[in-house]
């Protein structure tokens, strides 16, 4: 009786009513918040007898951690706002990772701190306030108003301390019997670990605060290709539009091999589309700014870039006249120092319905534009709402609703894989109309000027692939629908490379590492940056080298 008397007198001082709440709320998330993770480690690892033990080690591992972190994150009287918080944003996160397969990295959390009002309608739902109100709002709103007082009395340090020992020493046990899984599980499922929530989610918003509050602010504008230089013979001056896309898919063109028809437009125009060609990034957050830096896809920063002059910049230092026309959320940072115009709301865009402004919108009053600069060159930027999702059925008007049926909510877990592939089609065959546009109108200025259009989609979109929704996938583990992204070369009879020179180069290794010198190029800007003098994209040494063969004398 004695042993009894004093074992459980140790219990009640290691087991104190807040570390019972922390374990409480521990378990809940463990089994409300982590469907995702629970889902994507039975694709791995099928519930059977060989895989059962791993399967609940690997339970007990991330139950305990979850513990372990809360225990470091809640102590006396604040723990009831700390926990309160917890609750909320997990169910948050869980909603996200269960509905479309994403995962809350640092990248994802700087897309939603940059989404505007109309994105954020477009994701909200019933099952999301559902969601939310169920697993979120009312354990939170118990905590707060049920929960006795005594639950938040704080701990001395040395209990804290055993309880963080025994936690420690208990995740050592769970992982000894099965060191081989854990050493295979590590090393290639990674992305399985993403979805521990709130743990990997907590991770995230602690390095996306960090990147905020404490990143080195550079002072200034940095130069950057100070050496170019302008070696232009002809006469005509260039007009150029390019059409920077939005969540289109490589694999999602006809032109690419696709076996619908998505781009019957596109297929009379002479046009090239090259078909090896990768994004900086996986979100329009980082693919826009990246792609019209100097810094490559390895080297890129988002404080360096946004402090560096950016190809608009360097065009623009050396007399080219540059207007950035957005139907999207904004420029993320590229177009600060030149000509702006928002298309996103009906007074400046003509063409908008009840769903929204339509992209077709931005080539209004472009005439004027081109008639006011008509001495100079000219580069037109136009960035697409495109394929944008999840609600890819608002995407395009009704004429254009050639595949049916289609997914008309966001909610694409409700909508069979047809119907999404449906909606999602039909806005890319909005976007060769609105492309074969582009080229209807710099046809109009063929004879007196170099024209040309480049067509660059920011990254690609998962539909359901793996059980994998949207994009802003961590671009390690990307898979390459988000990646593997459609580029497209239209010119003009005066243009100086001409579609033989460029479709030479259709099945080249490409990526938007090469946007900038295309850029410079194109204007007959030389810059040792750039080492241009080998052609079209000639940022790809590969492609240098084939093009310093056809230099060379025979």
């Amino acid at each position: 009786m004695k042993i009894f008397a004093m074992l459980t007198r140790m219990l009640r001082a290691m087991f104190t009513p807040q570390i019972c709440l922390i374990w409480g709320v521990s378990l809940w998330l463990m089994l409300t918040s982590n469907h995702a993770l629970f889902e994507h480690l039975f694709n791995i690892y099928p519930w059977n007898a060989h895989n059962a033990g791993f399967i609940v080690s690997i339970s007990l591992f991330f139950t305990f951690s979850i513990t372990l972190w809360l225990m470091l994150l809640s102590h006396g009287k604040s723990a009831r706002w700390v926990l309160t918080a917890i609750l909320v944003s997990a169910a948050w996160a869980a909603f996200y990772m269960d509905e479309f397969g994403v995962i809350i990295d640092h990248i994802m959390l700087d897309n939603a701190a940059k989404t505007d009002t109309r994105e954020v309608m477009g994701l909200l739902s019933w099952g999301f306030v559902i969601k939310m109100v169920l697993l979120g709002v009312m354990p939170a709103l118990i905590l707060i108003k049920k929960t006795p007082d005594r639950f938040f009395q704080r701990d001395a340090i040395s209990v804290r301390l055993k309880q963080i020992g025994l936690l420690m020493l208990s995740m050592l046990l769970v992982i000894m019997p099965f060191s081989a899984d854990y050493a295979t599980f590590i090393r290639e499922h990674k992305m399985v670990r993403m979805y521990a929530n709130p743990t990997f989610f907590h991770y995230s918003l602690i390095k996306w605060t960090s990147q905020k509050l404490f990143t080195h602010h550079i002072t200034g504008l940095q130069k950057t290709a100070l050496d170019v230089r302008n070696v232009e013979k002809e006469q005509h001056h260039e007009l150029i539009i390019m059409v920077v896309g939005e969540t289109a898919r490589f694999d999602r063109f006809s032109l690419n091999g696709y076996p619908r028809l998505t781009n019957p437009r596109l297929a009379k125009e002479n046009v090239v589309s090259f078909k090896q060609v990768t994004s900086c990034g996986t979100s329009t957050g980082v693919s826009v700014p990246c792609m019209f830096s100097m810094l490559s896809r390895k080297h890129y920063d988002e404080e360096k870039a946004l402090h560096m002059e950016n190809a608009l910049d360097v065009l623009n230092r050396e007399g080219v006249k540059v207007l950035w026309r957005d139907n999207n959320s904004d420029s993320k940072g590229v177009a600060l120092r030149v000509p702006y115009e928002d298309f996103k709301s009906p007074a400046h865009n003509p063409v908008c319905d009840d769903n929204e402004c339509r992209d077709i919108g931005m080539l209004s009053g472009l005439d004027k534009f081109v008639e006011k600069n008509k001495d100079h060159d000219i580069l037109i930027v136009l960035h697409q709402m495109g394929n944008h999702g999840p609600e890819y059925y608002r995407r395009y008007p009704d004429e254009f609703k050639k595949f049916t049926p289609i997914c008309k909510t966001g909610r694409l877990s409700e909508c069979s894989q047809q119907e999404i592939d449906n909606a999602y089609d039909n806005a890319i065959l909005y976007t060769d109309y609105f492309l074969s546009e582009v080229i209807q109108f710099l046809k109009k200025y063929d004879n007196h000027r170099e024209t040309a259009m480049l067509y660059v989609s920011d990254h690609g979109e998962s539909l359901g692939e793996h059980g994998i929704y949207l994009h802003a996938a961590p671009y390690m583990i990307a898979p390459q629908e988000q990646t593997h992204v459609p580029a497209i070369v239209w010119v003009g009879q005066h243009f100086d490379y001409q579609l033989p020179q460029i479709s030479q180069y259709a099945n080249y290794p490409l990526s938007h590492d090469d946007v900038f010198c295309t850029l410079l190029t194109a204007y007959e800007l030389k810059s040792e940056v750039c080492h241009a003098e080998f052609g079209w994209l000639a940022q790809n040494r590969e492609l240098q080298e084939e093009q310093r063969k056809h230099l060379l004398p025979r």
